[in-house]
């Protein structure tokens, strides 16, 4: 007789562990970065701000972690300017596909009908132009536009709302160039009354004061540069550093007593 006992058919068995199962992170890892060089190359030629915004999201999707991007970082510290300085009253910060805008308020930056800028605009104007002096955001186009309301100016000065609007988006523009930013980096660009962001006038025709006065604006829209842009700028940004450092050499070997 076998005295072995018998087998419990009916007993679980302990579960077998998945060997293979880091197979799936290591395939969703690897076709989210075949999708990342695949935008590379779709992007290349264009839309520099869409490809930033598809890598954030790849970069967090594989890393499990959430990354600014340089544009969202930009907006942050133009931010924290206006938040510091008071100024979130007449400066206003927001960002769209292509990048990010600031909005400066005419009635605090200029005098009436004119592109004289206001003493009091100059602090706010110098902190905007260190930030975009930053080595991180050199390569950032910026657009500046100068809009007025539809009440007509005439004026040896102004004949009309695009001569006023062209020359106040220009002193702006010179304001930075002024303060050593890349001519190239900018342009100036005046629309008058076509572009208000509120409606100057009601049903009936009459004019909306308020909304007038936030229709007299400066937008400065701020991206990057497309690839071969970003090429020239790095390249002459190199060659700048490079030019600064021979100097500051120059100026230690020669010595104030040689």
């Amino acid at each position: 007789m076998n005295n072995m006992p018998a087998l419990n058919e009916s007993a679980e068995e302990e579960p077998v562990e998945d060997e293979d199962g880091w197979m799936v992170t290591f395939t969703d890892a690897i076709t989210l970065l075949l999708a990342f060089f695949v935008m590379m190359l779709t992007f290349t030629e264009f839309d520099i701000p869409a490809f930033e915004e598809a890598a954030k999201a790849i970069t967090n999707e594989v890393g499990y972690k959430d990354e600014l991007t340089t544009t969202e970082e930009l907006k942050i510290e133009v931010e924290d300017i206006v938040f510091e300085m008071e100024a979130d009253q007449v400066v206003k910060v927001g960002k769209d596909k292509r990048g990010i805008t600031i909005e400066l308020a005419s009635r605090a930056f200029f005098k009436p009908g004119s592109a004289k800028l206001r003493e009091t605009a100059s602090p706010v104007l110098e902190n905007i132009t260190v930030m975009l002096a930053a080595k991180k955001y050199a390569c950032f186009n910026i657009d500046v536009k100068g809009h007025t309301d539809d009440e007509p100016i005439r004026t040896l000065e102004y004949p009309t709302n695009w001569e006023l609007s062209s020359a106040r988006a220009s002193r702006v523009v010179r304001f930075f160039v002024d303060k050593k930013l890349d001519e190239f980096r900018f342009k100036a660009i005046g629309l008058a009354a076509t572009r208000p962001k509120v409606p100057n006038r009601d049903s009936e025709g009459r004019p909306i004061r308020e909304n007038q006065a936030t229709n007299r604006r400066i937008n400065l829209h701020v991206q990057r540069m497309s690839l071969e842009e970003q090429k020239r700028c790095n390249e002459q940004t190199d060659f700048k550093d490079v030019l600064t450092k021979v100097q500051k050499n120059s100026r230690i070997s020669i010595g104030p007593n040689d």
